[in-house]
C-alpha cells in the first residue's frame, strides 16, 4: 500500500491546488541499438510511485527552458578543406574521388596565385612557418594581420551545440500546529532524506561493492485530484540537494516535544533527461503550459 504523507495535515477539496511528488525507484535506462536513444527514459513516467508527498504550492513559482547554443568559426581554407573531405568520402569510387579534389585543389591554388591577396596569404603562410622553425610562436593570422591588415574571414555563425537538463528548486514553510501535523513534518524530512540516499548492496546481502542509484521523484502541480490546467509539468527527477532550516524565524524555539516552532524545506530537483519538442505533442493542450 502506497504511503501518504503531507503538509498541511488537513483533507484536500477538489477546488485545492497543491505540490504532489511522487516516489518510485529508478530504473536504468539501459542501452541497447534497438532502442529509440530519446526515449530510452520514458519508462520512468510509467513506474507508478510507492508513495507520495502532498505540500503546498510554493509561493515562488517559476520555470526555466534552455538550450546550448554558441558561436563558431569557419575561414574559407577550413571550409574547402572540409568540402574535399566530404566530397571524397560521399564518392562511389574513392581513387575518383581524390582525383576531383586534387584538380579542385590545383584550381582553387590557380585563384589564389592570381589574387593579391592570396598571394599574400601564401606569402605570410611561408613566413609563420619558417619562423616557428626557429622556436617563434607565430600564426599565420598573425603575420598576415602585421603585413597587411587582413584577417582569414572567419565566417562566424551562432550554432547549435547541445541540449540541457533543467533544474527545480522549491521553499516550504513548514509551521506544525498539532502534535500529529508535526508527526507528519518529521516524516516528510526523514522521507526525502531517506529516499535521495544511494541504497549499498551490503544491506541485501551483498559485499558492498557496489551501490545503487536513489529513488526518483515524479512532480506535479495538481487542482484536486487533476493536473493543474495551466502551470508546468515535469519530467521524472533526482533530488539532489536538500537543506532543512531548524530555525526557520531566526530564533530557536520548539514545542515541547521538541518540534520546532518552524523549519524551512528547501529542495533542489534535476529532470532526468532533457525536454524536446516532441513532448508538447498533447492535441488537447491538456498539460497547459507544457514543461
Amino acid at each position: 500500500m502506497a504511503e501518504t504523507l503531507r503538509y498541511p495535515y488537513q483533507k484536500i477539496e477538489s477546488s485545492d491546488d497543491y505540490l504532489e511528488i511522487g516516489i518510485t525507484k529508478y530504473i536504468p535506462p539501459g542501452i541497447s541499438a534497438a532502442t529509440n536513444l530519446v526515449q530510452r527514459t520514458s519508462s520512468q513516467s510509467l513506474e507508478k510511485p510507492g508513495s507520495f508527498i502532498y505540500l503546498p504550492i510554493p509561493q515562488n513559482i517559476s520555470d526555466s527552458n534552455s538550450v546550448d547554443w554558441g558561436d563558431d568559426s569557419l575561414n574559407g581554407l577550413a571550409a574547402f578543406g572540409v568540402g574535399a573531405s566530404a566530397d571524397v568520402m560521399q564518392s562511389g569510387n574513392a581513387v575518383k574521388g581524390i582525383v576531383d579534389a586534387l584538380k579542385s585543389a590545383a584550381g582553387a591554388g590557380i585563384n589564389l596565385l592570381t589574387d593579391a591577396n592570396g598571394q599574400n596569404l601564401l606569402t605570410s603562410n611561408l613566413s609563420a612557418a619558417a619562423v616557428r622553425s626557429l622556436g617563434a610562436n607565430t600564426t599565420l593570422e598573425s603575420v598576415l594581420s602585421r603585413s597587411s591588415g587582413n584577417v582569414l574571414n572567419p565566417n562566424m555563425e551562432l550554432l547549435f551545440k547541445g541540449v540541457k537538463l533543467r533544474s527545480h528548486n522549491f521553499t516550504f514553510d513548514l509551521a506544525p500546529r498539532d502534535e500529529p501535523e508535526a508527526l507528519q513534518v518529521k516524516q516528510i524530512i526523514r522521507t526525502f532524506k531517506k529516499e535521495m540516499a544511494a541504497r549499498s548492496s551490503s544491506t541485501s546481502g551483498g559485499t558492498g561493492l557496489f551501490i545503487s542509484a536513489p529513488s526518483v521523484f515524479k512532480i506535479a502541480y495538481k487542482s484536486g485530484g487533476k493536473p493543474h490546467p495551466f502551470l508546468p509539468v515535469f519530467k521524472p527527477c533526482a533530488l539532489i540537494n536538500m537543506e532543512v532550516n531548524y530555525t526557520g524565524s531566526g530564533v530557536y524555539a520548539t514545542y515541547n516535544d521538541g518540534t520546532p516552532v518552524h523549519l524551512k524545506l528547501t529542495l533542489s530537483f534535476q529532470e532526468l533527461n532533457p525536454v524536446y519538442f516532441e513532448d508538447y505533442s498533447s492535441a488537447d493542450g491538456s498539460k497547459g503550459v507544457g514543461y
